[in-house]
């Protein structure tokens, strides 16, 4: 994936502003982070449900030994 400059950055921002109005920014930043909340939690719970699965067959083979 190419590395994003500052002169690309600033493009982005030029075309986002004409397609959206500079009063619909904060609105857009607002819905992008709470996006990104969400996901950020749903990959914690995926990951601690992971753990748990892998824990307990863990738990399951070493009591299967014993």
């Amino acid at each position: 994936m190419p590395n994003l400059g500052a002169t690309e950055l600033l493009i982005i921002l030029v075309i986002v502003i004409a397609v959206f109005g500079a009063g619909k920014l904060p609105e857009l930043g607002g819905a992008l982070g709470k996006g990104v909340k969400e996901f950020k939690d749903a990959t914690h719970e995926v990951e601690s449900a992971s753990n748990d699965a892998q824990k307990a067959v863990k738990d399951a083979t070493a009591g299967d030994k014993a």
